[in-house]
């Protein structure tokens, strides 16, 4: 997404994370992933205010969301069977070095499940990946918490009361 279109987007969101408390009770928390493609990496800034500049290193985008006190989440890192070594292999062939940079580490997207992330003890959460309605079918993550944006993002960072699951349609 583009710079001078980013604060449309985020009025959208929050219009509707206001209309979908209205009427549904639901609480949405607004999110952009960050897409870096001359590396592939993926993060994902949930309760993002502002763009951030997708060039820049880990670091700095991390350092960006964590500015806006966002939770930033290391997307798609581990390589599925037949994929392309360079496709969101980045993250996770550096995972050491950034393994405490973010709040959490996808450890699910859409049908991909990624033990590794399990195995290597970090904070987790599962995410659709949403961008199609048959993404609605997918992992998702239950978050025990107050029903409040910093609560969620508090869950998030001590990675407590998390759990995932595999949403299907009957």
């Amino acid at each position: 997404m583009r710079k001078d279109k980013f604060k449309e987007y985020l009025c959208i969101l929050w219009r509707e994370a206001e209309r979908a408390w209205k009427e549904y009770n639901m609480l949405l928390i607004p999110g952009a992933e960050v897409t870096n493609n001359h590396k592939w990496y993926h993060i994902l800034a949930l309760d993002v205010k502002g763009y951030i500049d997708p060039t820049l290193s880990v670091e700095e985008i991390v350092k960006r969301i964590h500015d806006q006190q966002a939770i930033a989440v290391a997307c798609h890192p581990d390589l599925k069977k037949g994929e392309d070594k360079n496709l969101s292999w980045y993250l996770w062939k550096n995972h050491e070095k950034y393994r405490n940079l973010f709040d959490a580490w996808e450890v699910a997207n859409r049908d991909d499940l990624y033990n590794v992330i399990g195995l290597k003890k970090l904070n987790y959460i599962a995410n659709s990946d949403f961008h199609e309605s048959r993404h609605l079918y997918s992992w998702k993550s239950l978050i025990e918490s107050e029903k409040n944006t910093e609560a969620v993002k508090s869950a998030i960072r001590e990675n407590k009361n998390i759990a995932i699951y595999l949403f299907r349609k009957q």
